[in-house]
């Protein structure tokens, strides 16, 4: 049994980008419970809306302990939970809310659970969570614990794979080489597509895409040339623009998944343009327990790749740097993580 941590930090946001780092005795898991001592948590949009007051659809109740994606190691279990959990490498995603057991949240769409306002509960910035151990996904032995924080969001990739039903030989795109889209990229380019084509402006990001499977890049001011060519379209940025942008790339009777998360005032797809081509689109914004259990079997066979996908890792004490730089959008910030 891993030593517990009888004093734990976490971060706490009181209101819009005020912060504090606070220390006290640690929680102990109850009833169908367990403690996780966090390898690393990864600072995702939605942690950057809860820092700067700007969350949609779900009000933020302030104070709160952030951190929705996140990996580490189980180190106490709680009544009815098994022993044979401790000293496991487990990741996880903690959604805002969900009552865990109505049919949405069973598949994963928490965020359209039947029973508002559901389950509330703190994030992982902080060195340890407690959680339900069904919302557990154990890894492998020896692997790397930290990168396993992008497992969350890899889960999301995967779950928009297999809402696209990509065909071998078939034309692929995404669009967005964020980490969602590099992540997306390495799962779709293991259904042997003909080509797999990655759009997006930032040079570095479209470099990472060609090694980790992509043939071709294309920034979008050139994306006109596959217009109407993309048998499947996968779009992962979240802009204002790109919805309507992947939608442009699917030929006719082609498929497009949104995979990202657009703010307020997001331009549409053009609905003349849905019908005449006969689009079929999928939103896909969480990751059903079929897509996690994708992403870990992948992450496990070294077929998906976190690491290079990590620019950054700052110590819980440096949480308001980290949330800086994760929106800077800098050319050369990837991932970034919070490390206990």
């Amino acid at each position: 049994m891993i030593p517990s941590v009888r004093t734990a930090r976490a971060v706490v946001v009181d209101g819009p980008r005020a912060h504090r780092l606070v220390s006290g005795p640690v929680a102990e898991p109850g009833a169908g419970e367990v403690r996780v001592a966090v390898s690393a948590a990864l600072v995702g949009p939605a942690d950057r809306a809860v820092y700067e007051g700007r969350t949609v659809g779900c009000p933020t109740v302030y104070p709160v302990t952030p951190g929705r994606e996140w990996s580490g190691t189980v180190e106490a279990v709680g009544e009815g939970v098994t022993e044979r959990l401790l000293g496991r490498a487990v990741a996880g995603r903690t959604e805002p809310g969900g009552c865990l057991t109505c049919a949405r949240c069973r598949e994963g769409s928490s965020h359209l659970c039947a029973r508002p306002p559901g389950r509330p509960g703190p994030g992982a910035f902080a060195d340890v969570l407690v959680l339900p151990a069904e919302l557990l996904h154990t890894l492998p032995d020896g692997g790397d614990r930290p990168a396993a924080a992008l497992l969350g969001r890899a889960a999301v990739a995967a779950g928009a794979a297999l809402a696209g039903a990509p065909v071998p030989g078939e034309r692929v795109a995404v669009h967005g080489a964020g980490t969602l889209g590099l992540l997306t990229v390495q799962v779709l380019a293991a259904s042997s597509p003909g080509e797999l084509v990655v759009v997006d402006r930032r040079v570095r990001r479209l470099e990472q895409a060609l090694g980790l499977g992509a043939d071709r890049t294309v920034d979008p001011a050139e994306s006109s040339v596959l217009h109407g060519r993309c048998d499947l379209v996968v779009e992962t940025a979240g802009e204002p623009e790109s919805a309507h942008g992947a939608s442009l790339l699917a030929r006719p009777g082609g498929r497009v998944v949104l995979a990202g998360r657009p703010g307020p005032g997001a331009r549409g797809l053009d609905p003349a343009r849905l019908a005449s081509h006969a689009l079929t689109v999928r939103a896909v914004p969480g990751a059903a327990p079929a897509a996690w259990t994708h992403a870990v079997r992948a992450f496990r066979l070294g077929r998906l790749r976190a690491e290079p996908l990590v620019s950054h890792a700052f110590p819980l004490a440096d949480f308001g740097a980290a949330m800086a730089l994760s929106g800077a959008g800098q050319p050369g910030a990837g991932a970034v993580l919070l490390r206990p």
